[in-house]
């Protein structure tokens, strides 16, 4: 069941990943923008591409879906931070999605499939499978630790692009427009809320029994 399961998620977040960048490379647009499109460049549309939260997310995702398809009982101090990150970030992502992010952009055709895939489907699917069938335990609090050096850096990266090409991947980070010291808030909040969510998981997984 945990093979099957993962292998499902694998294969519905890989091609969701691949349509959007066959969309990408063929002038489409990037279903993650919450703003008009604007023609750049196809080396620019795939780094702001890969610099969305939702999308790594989304990797760290198929990441771990891939290797528990081929070994359900998957255990190790690494690939537990892999594991969770990829937990949080998907689970930040469906919450920022259904709520700062909803009605900003109306998707038809195929970019309302590979929205859902990105937004719904990955992120219900990911934690239900956790829930459902583990493996656990698998949080610790060394492993909540370390799972926040990708989170940071994210946030790094993207105040630091934005300064210099004047780009932010979601409204909220704007620091153009709206500040830096409302968007310093804002990163605060968001950390915070990560941290709550990590410690949240890590409290739900020892409330559960262990996986064989």
């Amino acid at each position: 069941m945990q093979r099957t399961w993962n292998l499902i998620l694998a294969l519905v977040v890989g091609a969701t990943i691949v349509a959007q960048l066959v969309l990408l490379v063929s002038g489409g647009q990037d279903v993650n923008t919450t703003t008009a499109a604007v023609p750049v460049a196809l080396p620019t549309r795939l780094l702001r591409f890969f610099s969305y939260f939702t999308v790594q997310s989304n990797l760290l995702v198929l990441a771990a879906a891939v290797s528990l398809a081929v070994d359900p009982q998957r255990d190790g101090a690494l690939w537990r931070v892999l594991r969770l990150d990829a937990l949080l970030g998907i689970a930040v992502t469906g919450v920022v999605a259904a709520t700062l992010l909803a009605g900003l952009v109306q998707h038809t055709g195929i970019g309302l499939w590979i929205n859902a895939g990105f937004h719904q489907f990955s992120p219900v699917w990911t934690l239900a499978g956790w829930l459902l069938l583990g493996p656990r335990p698998r949080i610790d609090l060394r492993t909540v630790g370390w799972a926040f050096a990708w989170p940071v850096a994210w946030l790094a990266y993207t105040m630091a692009h934005g300064a210099l090409t004047g780009w932010y991947p979601y409204p909220f980070l704007n620091a153009d427009t709206l500040g830096y010291g409302r968007v310093g808030i804002t990163l605060l909040v968001i950390l915070a809320a990560a941290l709550a969510t990590a410690l949240l998981l890590r409290a739900v997984e020892r409330g559960l029994p262990p996986t064989r």
